[in-house]
């Protein structure tokens, strides 16, 4: 059975409609991987003899130390780039196919996992070279078996993170005061994290602990998606008790008044897009990073409108990334009506500017740091109104990826809000602002450096109208692309 599935999933990966529209984003998610590959490599290889003669230490000691935070960084990377197994399950559940094995084979999909893989290039040349260092073997193998144990249990624990809101909070309030009581020195939890990790070589009993742990979630995560493999339970959406809000006062903006009213009904209503809501909210203390420099290398001075980018583009970039993709359910049926593309996009674009001042406007308490920092948030604001909210728009003509809004449980259901050809879209709307400010900064002055980001941004929103028009040309290019990437249930 487990080889039809692989027969399956090959199928529906080769016949995808983005299979081979996407292909310069697949050689570049290639070279990513190469790339990640070789720095673990090096990293394995190298750690040991780095801290011997730097440190003078045991390397294995130092390792297991600071594992605990290599452990957390695992888990965030995890949770925002990693996608959860996908199947399409509801034809599956009207053959005879027990359902243990659809569950075991979509969890089994998760070892074979990049973000699993990646570390046993880490992780096994560092055993390597303990043992060429005259280490216990039996010790060596079993440390190396502990570690290898917890990073698997983080890829069970992304699972449920991305499926049960008690269990993300749970986690985050743990880990997140961990780190909380390490910064700020009121506990050095290494001197406990250390003895645990180390005890994986230094007894022969402990390491059953991470095997344990492993074992344990993976039971969890089979009894929960067990059940939740019902047509009747576990994949229909929850019902609650509708509320009416008309919105009247957006009707005197005609056909984008229409669009505008349903997106702020789908953010009021729906879970995910709820969650844009609350990371914008975090989104503007992430400046306070360099506003208190926190960071030293964020101490540079490009570096602080990078920050404003990010303190005033929380909105854009969470909700701005997945237009048209919210719409996804009834996009065939917009498309079938005589809808103007232009009013589509300018409502989209609205709201994200509207989001944008917002954020700006609660970003006023980085007046503490000093006008100078405040005025550089606002340009970064006026460059994500007038040039980054453009981008956000015709990145949403090319990234297909269609949402299942309507599905409150979907098990394994794809719920990321965010994905690899994202990210790599987003690397220009950070990357020009910082040039412009570079620029302007190095040739002649801080206040320059602000002013080019601004003019740049006032730029872009003095041309809109025929922005305007060359992203509606895409979008319509795009159009049956987009239609056909909406239909593909995995």
């Amino acid at each position: 059975m487990f080889k039809q599935f692989i027969r399956l999933e090959w199928k529906s990966f080769s016949r995808a409609s983005s299979f081979a529209a996407n292909m310069v984003i697949k050689v570049f998610m290639i070279l990513g991987a190469l790339y990640f590959t070789a720095i673990f490599l090096l990293a394995g290889v190298g750690t040991y003899y780095l801290i011997k003669k730097e440190l003078h230490q045991d390397p294995l000691v130092v390792v297991s130390k600071f594992v605990i935070f290599y452990m957390i960084f695992d888990l965030l990377i995890r949770y925002f780039l990693q996608k959860m197994p996908v199947i399409n399950i509801r034809p599956l559940l009207t053959l005879p196919i027990k359902r243990g094995t659809i569950v075991n084979f979509a969890l089994g999909k998760t070892a074979l996992s990049f973000f699993n893989i990646v570390h046993a290039f880490f992780f096994v040349p560092f055993s390597i070279v303990l043992l060429v260092e005259g280490y216990d073997p039996v010790n060596v193998v079993l440390w190396h078996i502990g570690m290898m144990s917890l990073i698997y249990a983080n890829n069970f624990i992304n699972i449920l993170i991305n499926d049960k809101d008690w269990v993300f909070w749970t986690v985050a309030i743990i880990f997140g005061g961990l780190l909380l009581i390490q910064y700020y020195s009121f506990f050095d939890i290494t001197l406990v994290t250390s003895v645990f990790y180390y005890g994986f070589y230094s007894t022969y009993y402990m390491a059953l602990i991470p095997v344990a742990i492993l074992a344990g979630l993976y039971y969890i995560c089979f009894n929960y998606f067990s059940k939740s493999l019902y047509l009747d339970t576990g994949l229909k959406g929850k019902h609650e008790i509708a509320e009416t809000r008309d919105y009247t006062w957006l009707n005197k903006f005609g056909l984008m008044g229409t669009f505008l009213k349903n997106d702020i009904k789908l953010i009021l209503r729906n879970k995910r897009s709820r969650g844009t809501i609350l990371a914008s909210v975090m989104f503007l203390f992430y400046g306070l990073l360099f506003g208190t420099g926190a960071v030293e290398v964020y101490s540079a001075p490009t570096w602080k409108i990078f920050g404003g980018i990010f303190v005033t583009g929380g909105f854009l970039f969470t909700f701005g990334q997945f237009v048209p993709s919210w719409d996804s359910a009834y996009y065939p049926l917009m498309m079938s009506q005589n809808i103007q593309y232009r009013e589509y996009i300018a409502s989209k674009w609205w709201l994200v500017v509207i989001g944008t001042v917002i954020s700006t406007v609660l970003a006023s308490f980085y007046l503490y740091f000093g006008i100078d920092y405040y005025l550089l948030i606002l340009a970064a604001a006026i460059y994500n109104i007038g040039f980054n909210s453009h981008l956000v728009l015709l990145g949403g003509a090319f990234i297909k990826t269609p949402l299942d809004l309507a599905s409150s449980k979907r098990a394994f259901g794809d719920k990321k809000a965010f994905n690899v050809k994202s990210l790599l879209l987003t690397f220009p709307k950070l990357l020009f602002p910082v040039l412009f400010y570079a620029a302007g900064y190095y040739l002649i002055s801080p206040l320059a450096g602000t002013t080019f980001v601004a003019i740049a941004g006032i730029l872009g929103f003095a041309l809109r109208n025929w922005v305007f028009k060359q992203i509606e040309k895409v979008y319509k290019s795009e159009k049956y692309a987009t239609l056909a990437a909406y239909k593909q249930q995995n």
